[in-house]
């Protein structure tokens, strides 16, 4: 902690809390209609389609609204954009848990409104950045992705809470968490000392972002390790059923261990990669990666080889997305972290749709699912790959030009 953050009226530390917790809470929103599908399919008579488009929405548009929503950031700062994120989300949270529940369309709109929750990611990155020196960078915002497991809280509790209570109890409860957080963040938060704001027009800062090498490396990255938690996070229970034939409680609860293992990861991979490097933290995991998919192809038993094969994946994702922020905060110009980080956010969030649509269009031609873990293998060693060769000249590059001279 540093002498000019105390003078500021703020310390890093208190920041990263407050910002962790804005984090989970938004994410615990934004991930509210998931849990909910299933019901929702049967009192509605909803196809398979609406069902998956339904959860897709709010999560498509969580992703897409980092783009904007990190450019805001970077201009007015996250003091004003967790309470004000926060603030708007309670509005489709409301909306969906006492009015919204009982059409298709209805829902459509609420869930499209309610992605504004996850755009929240994209606030924290470049607020919790600027707080913390280069050094201790990974570790703070593998901290902060921790939030991610708001999405785990929503899974556990919203069935159970609307079986006691009624539909409208966690939207409702959620409400209140959320309004709570925008009052407090609004008067704990402050920027960090010597922030200021970039200048020109949104359009033309996205532009620039858009021609950083970092932005598209990292995106590409994210799109593997983050999206493949996704991935794993949403099709895991489908995936245990069909190629294993587990009861639906027994693959949750499998499910559940891969996101916490792989959350608990998250800040380790940055730590990791403070001490260790970016770079190799990032090669490494996505290695792991390509051999746990290349083990599970075979379909082994799934004691213990398949429980090894997929907790090692989760922990190899978990600390592979660590890192690939690590690399945003060395890489990217201070006043376009925000900027950059909404681009790789958007490309990690969608990056998790397209595994479950490629298993299965795969288990729908085969009957199996070995083909579709053999390309999560191919896809993951060629990101090891381009991350030992290009991504580690573009951070040589980076460290020769801010050398001293």
């Amino acid at each position: 902690m540093s002498a000019r953050n105390t003078e500021a009226g703020g310390r890093p530390v208190p920041m990263l809390v407050v910002a962790t917790v804005g984090f989970a809470v938004n994410f615990w929103a934004w991930a509210l209609l998931s849990p909910l599908g299933p019901r929702f399919q049967e009192d509605l008579g909803l196809s398979a389609l609406e069902q998956a488009l339904l959860v897709a929405v709010p999560v498509i548009v969580g992703s897409l609204g980092r783009i904007p929503v990190g450019a805001l950031t970077d201009r007015f700062g996250g003091r004003v954009m967790f309470p004000l994120v926060s603030a708007v989300t309670i509005v489709p949270v409301l909306y969906l848990g006492l009015l919204g529940h009982d059409s298709f369309a209805a829902l459509l709109v609420g869930g499209f409104f309610l992605g504004v929750g996850g755009t929240i990611f994209a606030v924290g990155v470049p607020f919790v950045n600027a707080w913390f020196p280069p050094e201790r960078r990974g570790l703070a915002i593998g901290i902060f992705g921790m939030g991610m497991g708001g999405t785990a809280i929503s899974a556990l509790t919203t069935v159970r809470l609307v079986d006691m209570s009624g539909m409208a109890m966690p939207f409702v409860l959620t409400a209140v968490l959320l309004a709570v957080y925008a009052v407090v963040s609004f008067l704990v938060l402050r920027e960090a000392p010597g922030r200021r704001a970039p200048t020109g027009s949104a359009l033309g800062r996205l532009a620039q972002t858009l021609r950083l090498p970092v932005t598209w490396q990292a995106s590409a990255l994210y799109a593997i390790a983050f999206g493949g938690y996704v991935a794993f996070s949403v099709y895991l229970p489908t995936y245990l059923k069909s190629a294993y034939d587990l009861e639906q409680a027994d693959a949750a609860n499998r499910m559940a261990g891969f996101v916490v293992l792989a959350v608990l990861m998250r800040p380790l991979g940055g730590w990791l990669s403070d001490r260790l490097g970016a770079v190799r933290v990032l090669a490494v995991s996505l290695a792991v990666v390509a051999a746990g998919a290349a083990l599970q192809a075979f379909t082994p038993p799934l004691m213990p080889l398949g429980t090894l094969a997929f907790l090692t994946m989760a922990a190899a994702l978990g600390a592979g997305s660590g890192a690939v922020f690590a690399l945003v905060a060395l890489l990217a110009p201070q006043d376009k972290v925000g900027s950059v980080t909404g681009v790789v956010g958007a490309a990690g969030g969608l990056g998790g749709f397209v595994p479950p649509l490629v298993m299965g269009a795969i288990y729908s031609a085969y009957g199996g699912y070995a083909l579709g873990l053999a390309l999560l293998c191919l896809v993951a060693a060629a990101g090891a790959a381009f991350t030992a060769t290009a991504v580690r000249r573009n951070v040589a590059r980076r460290r020769t030009e801010a050398a001293p001279v």
